[in-house]
């Protein structure tokens, strides 16, 4: 078998002292139970050596010396010890499930507050899949770790040393030739036990594949596009070569596996017969007190002895496999909240919603966003922001609610630095509709009422009526009880919008952030919702980026971005004057919409 390569060795968790007291850490909230294991264990693999050694007897003194009374009383006794062992094995066993599941109900909920504290960068950069992977496969993952591998190493452990301790008590000659069979097992076992690693890493990566195929072409979205380009073969046949090489290295795996058990067995049937053989010749030329009961105990014990020895020297891959879930769930563990409150962070008992940005810059990794940034939105002002794709008007936004923190400069909320602020109060007040309005998979109730679960059915009406979507909900047999599917999909884009605009009017925000809200209405719609908003958009910040006409003039001030910078801002009218980006804009995008609006008036008035 050919050995681990340099890659497969790196790709092996480091195992280090505080990494095992890390691990550790989980486990001694329960050391109690898992006390309670170790003694279960322990009184198990002394019971489980009686039989074997209740066996000499039964030959020599029950069988050979005829003895019936006595027969019954061992065997009886033999099966009275087998009860009680297999039952402290079922404690044993309820246990360690126990304390797993108790283990990873913790991991559990650890993870997932965590990763409500990551930034929206977080996920952004990391795949839905592999996180969903961390949190459910890989800690669930855990039961595996602790009732099979951990238990099992210590169990075959104790097992080993009370055989050894059985078996040189019996007889020291007999003991000592079982063990030197040993060493003939570990070579082949180990050189297996690199070739299986190799194997599943090989067969992970190309599982890893074919988890993100599924992922991209068998969504609703991934499915859409597979059908409407005509794809089905050509991903049938992507899938088709993955799925041949994950079956061809399982076989490859299973072989392996089938080999070292060919190479083991044939060694652990030799023991028998050189004890026989060893014990023959004792009893027959060397006149011993060796009797065929002591022979018949050593061989017993055999199988003691060389199971735990199978187990543990073939566990090698679990062991490295079970310190592999624990490497991977601490990566996510150890990656830093990249926002979070300040230690004294401050609750102001009022938010007037003034904003203002000094001096701004936020980077993306090495690439520049925004450039010394320097904008004031006054309390109840509404603003617009334009600007040709990925000038950065949506990482502006963004900032505001802190889903990220500034590079450099600072962003404060009513004279005071965001960071300084209590992070719930923030966004308490803060109400923003983004680009892709996203739903639960539950009813349009559920959806309204998870901005403000203490709404009453007054507020959702009303909330809906301003957001024109109420006509709608009452055409539905349901009405709010309706369910939406998942990511909305049974509603429309404009309806998902509308409803979107309507759970956040139920927060009642101080600040009103609407990210292209009304990009994907049509003109009849669009037109409705903006004489909806617009007296909503009085009385508090708000902030739009627009798309449409009727929303820049709508609002107090403009703001022209471009390349991460503020190129121009004014009203409607003011920028038209300036020969600048926003007539370009308006030009190519705006005087469309315009179009659109005097052809829709003019079927209107007939």
């Amino acid at each position: 078998f050919a050995p681990l390569t340099d890659e497969e060795k790196q790709a092996k968790p480091e195992i280090t002292l505080p990494f095992l007291k890390r691990i550790l850490s989980y486990l001694l909230p329960y050391w109690p139970r898992l006390l309670l294991i170790l003694i279960a264990i322990i009184i198990s693999s002394i019971l489980g050596v009686l039989p074997p050694l209740l066996s000499g007897r039964i030959i020599d003194d029950g069988l050979i010396g005829k003895d019936f009374p006595l027969l019954c009383q061992l065997i009886s006794l033999s099966f009275i010890i087998l009860v009680v062992s297999n039952s402290i094995n079922v404690l044993e066993g309820y246990l360690a499930s126990w304390v797993a599941q108790h283990i990873i109900y913790d991991m559990k909920n650890q993870m997932y507050d965590h990763l409500q504290h990551m930034s929206h960068r977080f996920f952004t950069d990391n795949y839905q899949g592999d996180i969903i992977t961390r949190m459910t496969t890989d800690i669930n993952g855990i039961q595996t770790v602790i009732v099979g591998t951990l238990t099992r190493i210590v169990s075959n452990s104790i097992i080993l040393i009370v055989t050894l301790v059985a078996l040189f008590q019996k007889n020291f000659l007999l003991a000592l030739v079982s063990i030197l069979m040993v060493p003939l097992f570990i070579i082949p076992t180990n050189k297996v036990g690199n070739r299986r690693w190799t194997l599943t890493l090989k067969k992970q990566e190309h599982t890893d594949a074919a988890n993100q195929l599924f992922n991209e072409t068998l969504s609703v979205s991934g499915q859409l596009l597979v059908k409407l380009f005509t794809r089905e073969e050509r991903e049938y046949k992507r899938f088709e070569k993955i799925n041949r090489q994950i079956t061809h290295l399982s076989i490859r795996e299973m072989l392996v596996g089938k080999g070292f058990r060919v190479i083991f067995d044939t060694f652990t049937n030799m023991g028998p017969m050189i004890i026989y053989l060893v014990g023959g010749f004792l009893i027959i030329k060397m006149g011993s007190g060796l009797t065929v009961g002591d022979i018949t105990v050593v061989v017993a014990l055999l199988g003691r002895l060389y199971r735990p020895v199978d187990v543990l020297l073939t566990i090698q891959v679990d062991v490295i496999r079970s310190f592999a879930l624990f490497s991977r769930i601490f990566d996510y563990f150890d990656m830093p909240i990249e926002v979070k409150n300040s230690p004294n962070a401050l609750t102001p008992k009022v938010c007037h919603g003034e904003i203002t940005f000094e001096k701004v810059s936020f980077d993306y990794g090495d690439k520049p966003i925004l450039k010394d940034l320097d904008l004031t939105i006054k309390a109840g002002e509404s603003i617009a922001i334009v600007g040709p794709s990925g000038t950065g008007k949506s990482t502006l936004i963004n900032l505001i609610p802190r889903l990220f923190d500034v590079t450099k400069g600072r962003v404060l909320l009513d004279g005071r630095d965001l960071r300084d602020l209590d992070l719930k109060f923030l966004r308490q007040n803060i109400g923003m509709v983004p680009q892709d309005s996203y739903l639960f998979n539950g009813t349009i109730r559920e959806n309204l009422l998870y901005a403000n679960e203490e709404a009453t059915e007054e507020d959702l009406i009303r909330a809906c009526q301003e957001a024109n979507i109420y006509e709608f909900i009452s055409s539905l047999p349901d009405g709010f009880d309706s369910v939406v599917g998942n990511w909305g999909l049974k509603l429309s884009g404009g309806e998902k919008q509308r409803l979107s605009i309507a759970r956040v009017l139920l927060k009642n925000p101080k600040i009103l952030i609407m990210d292209e809200a009304t990009s994907s209405l049509d003109s009849i719609n669009e037109s409705l919702i903006q004489e909806a908003i617009e007296p909503i958009l009085k009385g508090r910040t708000s902030i739009v980026i627009a798309h449409r006409l009727s929303t820049v003039m709508a609002v107090d001030r403009i703001i022209v971005l471009q390349e991460g910078e503020i190129v121009q801002q004014g009203t409607h009218w003011e920028l038209l004057e300036e020969d600048g980006v926003y007539k370009e804009l308006y030009e190519t995008q705006f005087k469309v919409a315009l179009e659109d609006m005097e052809q829709l008036s003019s079927q209107n008035s007939f």
